[in-house]
């Protein structure tokens, strides 16, 4: 399936109303009745509840992940998990430069000195060139994670990728994801059980304090608090 600017616009507005109090087993189900091959879905491996619900819908679907070259070893070990325990097709994305390379080209720790840059070089332009060959994707944005996803639609249309973004867990609480967890033995990273509550590459990554945001411990100390992926 070929989505076109408008035909995606129009079609991503009128299932996000059509959806909105859809079950999230009922938003994959149309997104893959919809987009067939055209579909995946991406994972950043702090859990595997989206690869849980997305593979028991559609078998063998694409899991997207980037490899960014500074994952903690215990999210490189999940990702690893995920391949062998799910029934999915686990793609391995990663940057145009090495870590080495990004050091030799641009200085050490970039990360730390613009880490704009940084995310625009191994998570934002990675997953644009991976997703290419498909219509559509499965993410596990949530309203509650944060200000900046207050908003979100089951279904929204990316005019960025120009694709269509599909969000079936957008509706649900923390209460939710945990509920279902306990109930499916959706495995975990390791790292949430050590109070990093939102993961993301090792030097940008902090524990949470009791009583913080959730993504208090992304690039703790700046102004940031997307990658740029979604935002």
């Amino acid at each position: 399936m070929n989505v076109t600017l408008e035909d995606g616009q129009r079609l991503a507005e009128r299932a996000a109303a059509d959806l909105e109090d859809a079950s999230a087993q009922e938003i994959i189900q149309w997104a893959a009745d919809t987009f067939g091959d055209g579909l995946c879905m991406t994972s950043s491996m702090a859990d595997a509840l989206m690869v849980d619900l997305a593979s028991k819908v559609v078998p063998g679907i694409d899991v997207i992940f980037l490899d960014t070259g500074y994952h903690f070893a215990e999210t490189i070990g999940t990702r690893d998990a995920v391949a062998q325990i799910y029934p999915i097709n686990l793609i391995n994305v990663t940057p145009l430069r090495t870590v080495a390379e990004q050091d030799r080209d641009l200085g050490p720790r970039l990360h730390g000195r613009n880490p704009n840059i940084c995310c625009h070089l191994r998570k934002v332009e990675p997953l644009q060139r991976a997703l290419e060959p498909y219509d559509a994707w499965l993410t596990g944005l949530r309203r509650d994670e944060a200000a900046t996803r207050r908003d979100i639609g089951v279904v929204q249309w990316d005019r960025r990728k120009r694709m269509v973004k599909v969000n079936p867990i957008a509706r649900w609480t923390q209460d939710d994801v945990d509920a279902y967890m306990a109930e499916h033995g959706v495995l975990v990273n390791p790292l949430r059980y050590d109070d990093y509550l939102s993961i993301g590459c090792a030097p940008c990554t902090r524990r949470v304090a009791p009583g913080e945001d959730p993504r208090a411990g992304r690039w703790a100390g700046l102004s940031k608090t997307e990658c740029g992926i979604h935002l």
